[in-house]
């Protein structure tokens, strides 16, 4: 279960961080939820755990998770997905495409925005349908 923020900042509060502010907290808020899912699915040894949470949590993989999630996401939503990916300032590894890389930053600072203001339930309700697409594409479903 995702950690509550104890004090939920106002959306107006939250939209006073940097992008890539929200993008550092949205990064670990996002990976405790995939390294949470994977270990309920499955007790594994935690190298094999590990290599699955690399695998979600890679730049090419939240840039494919931001276009499943586009369509539901609100207008303030929308924007502060906006606000990261055109962040200046983005050093891109070389590992990372360009484009991958700027999309992967828009969604972790929505993560991070969205835990900021205390809105779980919504991380939550994002994150069932990243993983839902994810465990289909990985079935052949996509």
């Amino acid at each position: 279960m995702l950690i509550e923020t104890a004090l939920p900042l106002t959306p107006e509060a939250a939209q006073q961080y940097s992008p890539l502010a929200l993008a550092f907290l949205g990064d670990s808020v996002y990976e405790c939820m995939v390294r949470e899912q994977l270990l309920r699915e499955a007790n594994r040894p935690a190298r094999d755990l590990h290599a699955s949470a690399v695998a979600h949590v890679r730049a090419a993989y939240q840039a494919d998770a931001s276009k499943r999630i586009a369509e539901m996401l609100t207008e303030a939503e929308h924007e502060m997905f906006r606000r990261g990916r055109n962040a200046s300032g983005i050093s891109v590894p070389k590992h990372a495409a360009t484009a991958d890389y700027r999309k992967a930053t828009g969604f972790e600072c929505l993560f991070g925005y969205l835990y900021l203001c205390g809105k779980t339930e919504r991380l939550r309700e994002l994150f069932a349908v990243i993983w839902a697409q994810s465990a289909e594409s990985e079935l052949g479903g996509d």
